[in-house]
């Protein structure tokens, strides 16, 4: 009798273990240097492009239009990436748009067959943007 194999795991990058330990620490600056190489070594890696995109939102003073540029690199290499779907839509909660939100709660909504962690938070995120935001 055959007995299945386990499927072979892909390689850990060292570098996005770096740098999903920097941000552990919200160490925004370290975290960025290092995505920013990942990014460059590898153009085609939507995870660093949305990790990148992250740590400069998270970090102070982030520079909005290099944040969705990544996070929209991100979404274009996999469009069904869910990360990038919750924090591209609380970017643009940021930015104060409500409606580019919402559509990624939409997309998110399609993506996760039952609920997910990612809708559940940008769907939280939202209810309290829109509670701040209420006209009184």
């Amino acid at each position: 009798m055959d007995t299945p194999k386990p499927e072979p795991k892909e390689p850990k990058d060292p570098a996005m273990e770096q740098a999903r330990a920097a941000i552990d620490k919200q160490d925004w600056s370290k975290a960025q240097g290092i995505l920013r190489e990942a990014v460059a070594r590898n153009p085609q890696d939507a995870g660093a492009h949305n990790l990148y995109a992250y740590s400069m939102r998270k970090g102070p003073n982030p520079a909005m239009d290099l944040v969705f540029r990544h996070y929209n690199e991100a979404l274009r290499i996999d469009p069904k990436m869910r990360a990038a779907h919750e924090y591209i839509g609380e970017a643009y909660l940021m930015s104060g748009n409500l409606s580019k939100a919402r559509e990624h709660l939409a997309e998110l909504d399609r993506l996760c067959t039952f609920s997910c962690v990612e809708y559940t938070t940008l769907k939280k995120e939202l209810a309290v943007y829109e509670q701040q935001h209420a006209r009184k």
